[in-house]
């Protein structure tokens, strides 16, 4: 009886909350956080024909803690820097601007919407995989002559969703005192984090090209986009690659060139060879982001 009753009470409470996001994303009235000023005016730098590395190193230097965190990460065995890197304008010189502006915004969006209380463990799980699945982007797009810095924010910002449907159901007021399961979470999470992802990167005003990664990179809906960027579909199969990654038992490699994205994407079993054998690489990248 004991069991039953327990049961039931999840029930509810899982009802309860999915009543609360459906209600509040057919309203349009989600608490949605800005995009983090840094992030946004690397966005904007990024898109402007006339942005050098100077422009970009005084926007960084304006954040004390993101220029230390980007030099770190400049010097870390991921990015093999032939001497120490000390500087801003030495770690444009060896990454490149593309690269730098990458790395301030993913850090910036990291800060600013990848932090809630209470979640850490699972926040940096999906951190994790949002970042691998943006740096996976690049090397698929790389291999089929696409926007590599486009394939990126694809990638980093296509489950951008589930924190924010975190932050909704901890804060909804239903439990105060107790916070819901991180198995119940989940579950709400995977069904409605794509929704909730649109109407965030409509408001953040992101490319089309990163919303429509955003809304169709599953492999249901991948053949449904249209943007030439190709995002959807270069994020589907870095999304199955960053799985890969974190948990390997969850694909393995055969399973992986079966995709059908693999397929869409036109490539050969020498191209899924190649990005296989990246997993060292992208695990060290992830790695010095995470330190």
């Amino acid at each position: 009886m004991a069991v039953s009753s327990t049961i039931s009470l999840a029930q509810d409470e899982r009802e309860a909350l999915r009543s609360l996001i459906a209600d509040q994303l057919k309203r349009g009235n989600l608490d949605l956080p800005l995009l983090p000023v840094v992030a946004n005016q690397v966005l904007m730098l990024s898109s402007d024909p006339n942005a050098d590395a100077t422009k970009l190193s005084t926007l960084i230097q304006q954040d004390q803690a993101l220029a230390g965190k980007i030099l770190h990460i400049a010097n870390s065995p991921a990015y093999l820097p032939r001497s120490p890197i000390v500087s801003l304008q030495q770690a444009i010189a060896w990454l490149g601007l593309n690269m730098l502006a990458g790395l301030a915004f993913s850090i910036s969006v990291q800060r600013g919407v990848f932090t809630i209380k209470g979640y850490e463990k699972e926040v940096r799980t999906l951190w994790h995989q949002a970042l691998a699945t943006g740096l996976y982007g690049k090397e698929i797009a790389r291999r089929i002559r696409h926007n590599v810095e486009n394939a990126f924010l694809c990638g980093l910002l296509h489950t951008i969703g589930k924190p924010l449907l975190l932050h909704l159901i901890i804060t909804s007021g239903q439990t105060p005192e107790v916070r819901p399961s991180w198995t119940l979470m989940e579950s709400l999470i995977q069904e409605w984090h794509i929704s909730a992802g649109a109407k965030l990167a409509e408001a953040w005003k992101l490319p089309e090209p990163v919303q429509e990664a955003i809304r169709l990179y599953s492999d249901q809906t991948f053949h449904q986009a249209i943007s030439p960027t190709k995002g959807a579909m270069i994020t589907c199969l870095a999304d199955h690659l960053a799985s890969w990654l974190l948990n390997p038992s969850s694909h393995d490699e055969e399973r992986l060139r079966a995709l059908p994205v693999v397929q869409a994407l036109n490539f050969y079993p020498e191209d899924m060879t190649a990005l296989l054998d990246q997993r060292e690489t992208i695990q060290h990248r992830v790695e010095a982001f995470l330190v």
